[in-house]
C-alpha cells in the first residue's frame, strides 16, 4: 500500500490564496447562457428577470468570486451596444465560433450585471480586440463605471441604470494568437498597450487590465508581453499598462483531434489525463519564471482564465455546443489543479474553470427538456475547497513510498495535498489519484495544535461514475470516518480515486 507523510508547519505562513483562483467562466456557447443562466422572463422555470434562480442558488453556495463573460472566442465578435436597450430592438448576429447559431442578444450587459449581483460575485468582462475598436472598449468601460455626466452615462441612464457599477477586471482580448485575431505576439502586445491606455479608471473604480496571453507553454509570448510593461536594464520608471497576463491550458487525455469520451474511458486514459493535469504545475512555473525576470516584485498577476478538461461532445449533441458529461475523473482533475494553484499563490492571481453551466467541465448541468438541475462531481470539489479562498497558504512537504506511477515515461505523483489557515480554522485537502489502491497518510503538524477535526470524502465505486437527473448523488461528498488523531497530527487511509478535506480549529 502507498504510504506518505505530509509535514505542515502551522506557524510558517505562506502567500495568501486569492479567492479569485476559484473563478468561473460563462460564454455565449451552447447552453451556458441560454438554457443555463438565462431562461427568459416568461419561462416556467423560477427566475428573476429571466435569470434562472436554482442555478444562482447552487452557485452562491460555492462563494464564487468572479464570473468571466462574454467569452472566450465569442468576446472578439461581440459588440456590446447590440446587447443594451429594449430586447425587442436589439440586432441579431451569428455566433460563428460556436455552432453557427443565431444570437438574439437578449442577454447583454445589464442582464450580466444583474446576474453578478444575484450571485454576489465580481464581473470579469472580456473586451473585443479581434474585431472591435479601441473606442468601443473604452466606451464600454465608461458606460459601466463612470458617474456624473457623459455620453455613455446618459446612455446607461436611458437604459434604466442610474448608478454606475463597479467592474474591476477587464480582459484585453482573448486568445489573440488564435480565434481572437491570429496575431503575432509583438502585434498583440502593442494592441494590449493601446487598448489598456484607453480603458480608463473612472472615479474610484480602479481597473485590473488583463492582457491576452499565451497558450500552454508558449513562454516567448509571455516574455513579449512582459517586455512591454517594464524597462528592463534601463533607468526609466517601468509603466504597467496592464496588471495581469492570461494563459490558457486545458487537460486532455489525447490529441485535440481525438480527445476521447467523457464517459467511455479506461484506466490508461485516466492516468494519461492525470499526467496532463499535473503538467499545469510545469506550465505555471514556466510562465512565472519569465515574469519574475521582468517583475521580481510580482506586481503583475498571472491569470489562468481558461482551464479544465475537454472531451469529445456527447453523442447526439451539437458539436459546436461542447456539452460533455462530468465524472469522478473530472473532479480529481479539479482537486489536483487546486493544489497546484495554491502552490503558485504568490504569482497566480486568478483562475477560471471552463465553463460554469452545460459546457466543458461544468459545475452544473441543466436538462433541456425538464426543469432538472444536476450538480456535477466537479461542483463538489469547489464546495469542499471553498475554505481556502483568501486563506493563508501553508506549505505541505510530502514524502512517500510507492506514491509515484510511471505513465508513458512520465512520473505521476499519486498523492497530492495543500493546506491553509483562515480565521482560526485549518483546512487540508488531500487527493489520492491511484485508481486501485488506498494510501496511508500521516499529517505531521508542527508549530501549533488543532482541535477536533471534521473530514469529508468525495469518491465513487467507478472512475466513470457521474450524476444525472435520475441519480443526482451518485458522486457526492459524505462524512469521512477514517481519520485518527495521532501524536502531533493526523492519520488516515485515503481510499483509491478519492478527494478528502479535513477542517479543524487552530488552538
Amino acid at each position: 500500500m502507498p504510504r506518505a507523510t505530509a509535514v505542515i508547519n502551522l506557524d510558517i505562513p505562506g502567500p495568501t490564496i486569492s479567492r479569485h483562483l476559484y473563478g468561473h467562466f460563462a460564454e455565449h456557447l451552447g447552453r451556458c447562457i441560454y438554457g443555463g443562466f438565462w431562461v427568459g422572463e416568461d419561462s416556467s422555470v423560477p427566475n428573476e428577470g429571466g435569470i434562472r434562480l436554482d442555478v444562482v442558488e447552487a452557485l452562491r453556495a460555492l462563494d464564487i468570486p468572479n464570473l468571466r463573460w462574454p467569452g472566450g472566442c465569442f468576446a472578439d465578435e461581440y459588440h456590446w451596444r447590440d446587447g443594451i436597450g429594449p430586447r425587442e430592438d436589439r440586432p441579431r448576429m451569428v455566433n460563428t465560433h460556436w455552432g453557427n447559431v443565431e444570437e438574439d442578444n437578449s442577454f447583454g450587459t445589464h442582464e450580466f450585471m444583474a446576474l453578478c449581483e444575484l450571485l454576489g460575485t465580481e464581473p470579469y468582462i472580456s473586451g473585443n480586440v479581434g474585431s472591435g475598436t479601441v473606442r468601443e472598449m473604452s466606451e464600454w468601460v465608461e458606460y459601466l463605471t463612470r458617474d456624473g455626466d457623459s455620453p455613455m452615462v446618459r446612455l446607461r441612464k436611458a437604459n434604466g441604470r442610474d448608478e454606475p457599477w463597479r467592474v474591476k477586471y477587464w480582459g484585453i482580448g482573448n486568445e489573440t494568437w488564435g480565434c481572437g485575431g491570429n496575431m503575432r505576439a509583438e502585434y498583440s502586445a502593442d494592441l494590449a498597450r493601446q487598448y489598456a491606455t484607453y480603458c480608463r479608471d473612472h472615479g474610484d473604480n480602479k481597473l485590473y487590465r488583463i492582457a491576452s496571453g499565451a497558450s500552454d507553454a508558449d513562454y516567448e509570448w509571455t516574455q513579449t508581453l512582459m517586455q512591454q510593461i517594464s524597462c528592463f536594464g534601463c533607468d526609466a520608471t517601468p509603466k504597467n499598462f496592464f496588471q495581469g497576463i492570461s494563459v490558457h491550458h486545458y487537460t486532455l487525455a489525447g490529441p485535440w483531434e481525438a480527445k476521447g469520451s467523457a464517459l467511455d474511458f479506461d484506466r490508461d486514459d485516466y492516468y494519461r489525463t492525470m499526467v496532463a493535469a499535473q503538467r499545469t504545475d510545469e506550465i505555471l512555473t514556466g510562465h512565472a519564471r519569465v515574469m519574475d525576470v521582468y517583475d521580481p516584485g510580482r506586481t503583475v498577476g498571472l491569470v489562468l482564465d481558461e482551464w479544465g478538461t475537454w472531451w469529445d461532445v456527447e453523442p447526439g449533441t451539437n458539436p459546436g455546443f461542447l456539452f460533455q458529461q462530468n465524472t469522478l475523473r473530472d473532479a480529481l482533475v479539479a482537486s489536483l489543479h487546486f493544489d497546484i494553484f495554491h502552490k503558485h499563490a504568490a504569482r497566480l492571481h486568478m483562475a477560471n474553470i471552463a465553463q460554469t453551466v452545460n459546457v466543458l467541465q461544468a459545475m452544473i448541468l441543466t436538462d433541456p427538456d425538464t426543469e432538472a438541475l444536476v450538480l456535477t462531481p466537479t461542483y463538489h470539489v469547489f464546495e469542499m475547497n471553498k475554505g481556502h479562498q483568501d486563506a493563508t497558504s501553508l506549505a505541505v512537504h510530502l514524502r512517500g513510498e510507492n506514491t509515484e506511477r510511471s505513465v508513458d515515461g512520465t512520473e505521476l505523483a499519486t498523492v497530492s495535498a495543500s493546506a491553509s489557515v483562515k480565521d482560526g480554522s485549518f483546512l487540508v485537502s488531500v487527493t489520492n489519484l491511484d485508481a486501485d489502491e488506498a494510501a496511508e497518510l500521516v499529517i505531521d503538524l508542527r508549530g501549533g495544535t488543532i482541535g477536533e477535526p471534521q473530514a469529508r470524502l468525495l469518491t465513487a465505486g467507478r472512475l466513470q461514475d457521474h450524476n444525472t437527473p435520475q441519480a443526482q448523488a451518485a458522486v457526492a461528498p459524505r462524512e469521512f470516518d477514517g481519520l485518527k488523531v495521532a501524536d502531533g497530527g493526523l492519520a488516515l487511509t485515503v481510499p483509491p480515486h478519492s478527494f478528502v478535506t479535513i477542517q479543524a480549529p487552530v488552538l
